[in-house]
């Protein structure tokens, strides 16, 4: 974090002391390496500062700095420089009247478009805001107005997946409007003249959308399984009780799974990359949007078999008891590095003719072996879940699953819709497990399946 700072600032012929420098890394690190920080860490960080420009950098180490439903509130580090700027009130935190002294603050409301008094709101932009405010007041002994007014652009610029605004403005449009307003009020003090201020704010915007495409390459320039990987990482840091693999209850795994698939599946794959009066390229968007695209199905169709998956063990639980933790069913281990497998007699042979994504097949038969993406609840059950029902099956169960999440139709309604086979496995390995404390029950409900026929309704 220190070299990234240093070399920021060398490039833009700042001079700054190495007690600043390493205390600017030290606020920066240890709020980016706190255990709540899964996805949006210093790794991350690193990644997004490659290729980049000194103020792209500066952006880029500061623009996840804060983020209240992560962390729980503002990070401790940075406690004291965002000391009243926000009151809360209720669920989310309001904008206080700012002292007219105050530069920093008022150059990043007007770069946000914020108002005193208005509700910061987590999906328009409260964390970007505020780590803009934190990046601002502690840069501004060292970057001019010009420069300042940058970093905040691309701070601003990074809030994801805006459609457009009431007035039919993208959010780079709308921002680029306010950079304008901000040049031609502060014209002075920026050192622009007017005939300056039209290239001033091209130049911001096009650094700032570099930026923004660099944030989200995850989903633009990744392949599906490393898209995917860091789906699951998101899920991870959003969802406080995932954070010891196999502990969490399947409830909660549901819950997770369930948000986090109805997020994809309703994201709009045209707001992920930005782009602005031609630039980038309509060719470059069009690819980076059909590669999101992909990535972003792609995690959908996994999070579709781990949702049927989490539904068969929910439905057994519910039949013969209730909620439990993960691992007390079919032996999910705590640690991909070490899988329970069962004896390979214990997993059916799947029907012929199944169709399935060949990527997918392979990514959760060797999710159980350690190299899967996902730690929390490594099993081959989700690979025989996948061979059996296939591609459209699992959309099909998905939706069933729901229904049964629902209340809409009985835990053992929805496993009479599965194939008995694959019930009659997931039972089997449930009631030979030494945790399971329904084995009794659950050999009972075993024999109810067999002999049974299984009648495709999808």
């Amino acid at each position: 974090m220190i070299h990234l700072f240093r070399k920021a600032f060398q490039d833009l012929s700042v001079n700054i002391s190495d007690a600043e420098l390493a205390q600017l890394a030290r606020q920066v690190q240890q709020t980016m390496t706190a255990s709540t920080r899964v996805f949006h860490n210093v790794r991350h960080v690193l990644g997004l500062c490659e290729g980049m420009k000194p103020l792209q950098v500066l952006s880029a180490i500061f623009h996840d700095v804060v983020y209240w439903q992560i962390d729980g509130g503002l990070p401790e580090p940075f406690a004291g420089t965002l000391a009243n700027v926000t009151c809360p009130e209720g669920d989310t935190l309001l904008l206080q009247p700012i002292d007219p002294g105050d530069s920093a603050t008022i150059l990043c409301a007007e770069v946000f478009g914020f108002c005193p008094g208005q509700a910061l709101l987590f999906q328009e932009g409260m964390n970007e805001f505020l780590s803009a405010v934190v990046a601002v007041r502690l840069l501004q002994r060292h970057l001019t107005p010009a420069q300042l007014v940058a970093v905040a652009a691309c701070i601003e610029i990074t809030i994801p997946f805006r459609g457009l605004d009431n007035e039919g403005q993208s959010a780079v449009q709308a921002l680029a409007q306010r950079l304008q307003t901000v040049a031609e009020k502060h014209g002075s003090e920026l050192r622009l003249a007017p005939d300056e201020i039209a290239a001033f704010v091209k130049t911001i915007i096009s650094d700032a959308i570099d930026l923004a495409n660099q944030d989200v390459a995850g989903f633009t320039r990744a392949t599906p399984v490393q898209c995917l990987s860091n789906t699951w990482l998101l899920l991870k840091e959003g969802n406080a009780p995932l954070a010891t693999a196999g502990q969490h209850s399947l409830l909660e795994y549901r819950n997770a799974l369930l948000r986090m698939s109805t997020f994809l599946c309703n994201l709009d794959a045209t707001l992920i990359c930005q782009s602005h009066d031609g630039y980038p390229t309509a060719a470059a968007v069009a690819t980076m949007t059909a590669v999101a695209e992909q990535n972003v199905r792609f995690s959908c169709d996994y999070l579709d078999v781990e949702i049927v998956f989490v539904a068969i063990l929910e439905a057994l639980a519910r039949i013969t008891g209730s909620d439990c933790p993960c691992t007390l069913l079919l032996g999910i281990c705590s640690s991909a590095a070490s899988p329970v497998t069962p004896p390979s007699e214990a997993l059916p042979v799947p029907p012929p003719g199944v169709i399935c994504n060949p990527e997918l097949r392979q990514l959760l038969a060797q999710e159980h072996l350690g190299a899967s993406i996902n730690n929390l609840t490594p099993s081959p059950f989700k690979h025989l879940v996948y061979q059996f029902l296939g591609h459209e099956g699992s959309k099909y169960f998905a939706i069933q699953a729901r229904a049964m999440f629902d209340g809409a139709l009985a835990p053992r309604a929805f496993l009479d819709t599965l194939d008995p086979t694959l019930v009659i496995a997931f039972i089997s390995t449930c009631a030979n497990k030494a945790q399971s404390p329904c084995s009794q029950t659950l050999m009972a409900l075993q024999g109810s399946f067999r002999g049974q026929s299984w009648r495709q309704q999808h």
